[in-house]
């Protein structure tokens, strides 16, 4: 038997009553929705599914269509078409919500990693296995184990990366390589230092120090580590020396304050000569 559809006010939908998948909405699909809805009507109803403890505004929770339940709201639209569910419980609702959005627009991997941590912080499941299982337990072993690189990644660039949603599943292997070698420290001070608010600027702050914890020379070891080699230095929060590996051989890299002291790079350059014509 079809469930039947309900003509359910905007003003009684919760689109928040669940941990959401989808961080941000592309402007121009999302007019193109808006302006589909507008000449040919909503061709897919929302799903949602009654509160158990409403509250005073809202009566249902969202479980999918949250882009058609914006554009609804965009053109001031009273009700929405909707079928009303009864999942069994929060995670079942939450693995349907995902599996539409694979269907219809796939979400991003950062947008999979952040929805697993809110699930963890919301206590919706005790561990991030668990929370893995519930939401994505149609994937295999292998896409499993990088979906725990990208919750990982998440964890420690959370607010220091612009757009992070951009960021393309390689090179966030990449970055969870570099975590697991223990470079956390030195990848979040390249992004301090770094002067760009753009993805591919931060990423090419981020690179050097990315290709150097996966590509260790002579067995270094890695940063914090006993014998590890001195690889940035910190004075206060005025001045930062940090070394980076290229293709053509090592840089030091000056940022702060500091580093734009007159003269500094000449006194530098003074000693760095003095210390060569010693050793010759």
């Amino acid at each position: 038997m079809t469930d039947p559809l309900h003509a359910i006010p905007l003003s009684e939908i919760d689109e928040h009553a669940l941990p959401r998948d989808r961080g941000s909405i592309d402007p121009e699909a999302q007019d193109e929705l808006e302006i589909s809805i507008l000449t040919t009507g909503l061709r897919q109803p929302i799903e949602v599914w009654e509160l158990s403890t409403p509250d005073e505004t809202h009566k249902y929770g969202l479980i999918s269509g949250y882009r058609r339940l914006s554009a609804a709201k965009a053109l001031k639209h009273d009700t929405i078409p909707a079928f009303v569910r009864t999942p069994r419980d929060i995670s079942d609702a939450l693995a349907t919500m995902v599996s539409e959005n694979e269907i219809r627009a796939q979400i991003s991997p950062w947008e999979k990693g952040g929805l697993i941590i809110d699930c963890l912080a919301s206590e919706l499941f005790d561990t991030e296995d668990g929370a893995i299982n519930a939401l994505f337990g149609t994937l295999s072993r292998q896409k499993k184990a990088r979906l725990r690189s990208i919750t990982t990644v998440v964890q420690v660039f959370d607010g220091a990366l612009t757009s992070p949603e951009l960021l393309s599943i390689a090179r966030i292997e990449r970055l969870a390589a570099a975590l697991r070698a223990g470079w956390e420290g030195l990848l979040l001070d390249a992004l301090r230092t770094s002067p760009s608010d753009t993805l591919e600027g931060q990423w090419a702050a981020l690179e050097p120090a990315i290709d150097e914890a996966l590509n260790p020379r002579h067995n270094e070891s890695a940063p914090g580590t006993r014998r590890a080699p001195k690889r940035s230095i910190k004075y206060k929060n005025a001045l930062q020396i940090r070394r980076e590996l290229t293709r053509s051989g090592w840089i030091l890299r000056f940022s702060g304050p500091e580093a734009k002291t007159p003269g500094l790079m000449d006194d530098v350059m003074d000693h760095i000569e003095r210390l060569f014509a010693e050793e010759r």
